[in-house]
């Protein structure tokens, strides 16, 4: 029997070149307060010595062949392009044979025909935040003078659709578009969006210290923000729009969530953090060199060191980063470990597990309701997808078997 080091799995670094800035101003943004934890800095872009020394440790870093950059934010494009055509050059001189991939998340409003010439031209993934049609969209995600944004995402959909630039749908699931899932499933089919990610406000707040406002999970203070969905609200919204999906659009259209349910179905690695059983295995690169265990625990407790300081491998595989990926699983409580669909969900993510259990043990997921209601609901037709698959199968088959509704 083998054992499973550290080193045998894929690392990830999400880097954040210009920080927690962003042009935007969204009611639910839990990262632009990370501002604060740098608030005496004379600059809010990372610079190019520090692009080089990422660029180069984080290819080092790699044990696979293929090794994928994701720029995030804040917003990413605050960046000028120089910024990077200089990361590309550096890409290809450290690759060393590896296959290099790109990936950036924005908000969409700043795209313009020249980036989108340039994501085109140097193969990118763009991802882009939209949370449905104009109303879903803009009762959160405004601009500076609390503007609706949707119109300058949209133009800027448009544009990555002319230049033939391969892109996704990052949405937030609110308060308010969590009401609407059908509405909101039928529009990102509309706009020819056949790769969503979605994911559920669950955010508190509490006072703290440093300013920070948001509480980290894995702790039981903070009062649930007014902008988080309830479990009852999510099991909903993800029966609904499984609902829809099933019946028209397995193989055309990709939802991440699902197919990740799929994998872990079938004993896969489920490829999204939230659903496997351990996480820690993608790190933040904060625009100074900081790097922290995860994208929702930037707090100065979660942070493994600097990048001028200490390599990516020693941060990444320190005791401190191993023992928070082992926390997702070690820490399950009686309630968890009992379920018959744990395989599925693993407890789900740590910074949404502060509520006592059944058996007043701490660490049930806020969302365990919903996730339970929605594998309950899924079940026969995930069983059906991965019999199609044991066959040798395509899951889309199951469009087409009589009576695919159990």
């Amino acid at each position: 029997m083998g054992i499973a080091f550290p080193f045998s799995r894929p690392l990830y670094v999400m880097a954040k070149p210009a920080g927690a800035q962003c042009n935007l101003h969204c009611a639910y943004c839990y990262y632009k307060e990370k501002g604060r934890l740098y608030a005496g800095s004379r600059g809010w872009m990372m610079d190019e010595r520090l692009l080089e020394k990422f660029v180069k440790e984080y290819i080092e870093a790699q044990t696979t062949p293929c090794v994928l950059f994701t720029w995030h934010g804040g917003e990413p494009l605050l960046q000028p392009r120089r910024f990077y055509e200089r990361a590309l050059m550096l890409q290809r001189h450290y690759a060393g044979g590896r296959q290099i991939d790109n990936c950036i998340q924005t908000n969409g409003t700043l795209l313009s025909d020249d980036w989108c010439r340039f994501f085109k031209d140097n193969g990118f993934l763009v991802g882009i935040s939209i949370d449905g049609d104009l109303p879903l969209h803009d009762a959160h995600r405004r601009n500076a003078t609390g503007g609706g944004t949707f119109q300058q995402v949209m133009r800027g959909i448009e544009m990555l659709q002319r230049h033939g630039v391969e892109w996704n749908g990052m949405a937030v699931v609110n308060h308010v578009n969590v009401q609407h899932p059908l509405d909101f499933y039928q529009f990102f089919r509309r706009i020819g969006c056949h790769y969503l990610q979605f994911a559920p406000i669950v955010e508190r707040t509490a006072t703290r210290s440093d300013g920070l406002t948001w509480a980290p999970g894995m702790q039981a203070q903070g009062q649930l923000s007014p902008l988080s969905v309830s479990a009852e609200q999510w099991g909903a919204f993800l029966c609904a729009v499984f609902d829809e999906w099933v019946k028209h659009d397995v193989g055309e259209y990709f939802v991440q969530l699902f197919d990740a349910t799929l994998a872990n179905w079938v004993g896969e690695a489920p490829g999204v953090c939230t659903l496997s059983a351990e996480c820690g295995h993608v790190g933040v690169l904060e625009h100074n060199g900081d790097l922290y265990s995860c994208d929702h625990f930037v707090y100065p407790e979660y942070l493994l060191g600097n990048l001028h300081r200490h390599t990516i491998t020693e941060m990444m595989h320190s005791a401190r980063q191993q023992q928070f990926a082992r926390y997702k699983r070690l820490a399950l409580p009686r309630q968890c470990k009992e379920c018959r669909y744990l395989f599925a969900c693993h407890g789900e993510c740590p910074k949404n597990r502060f509520l006592n259990d059944r058996y007043g043990e701490f660490g049930l997921n806020y969302l365990c309701q919903g996730y339970h209601r929605f594998f309950e609901h899924a079940a026969p037709y995930m069983d059906r997808m991965a019999r199609l698959l044991g066959e040798g199968k395509p899951p889309s088959w199951i469009m087409e078997e009589p009576g695919r509704q159990p």
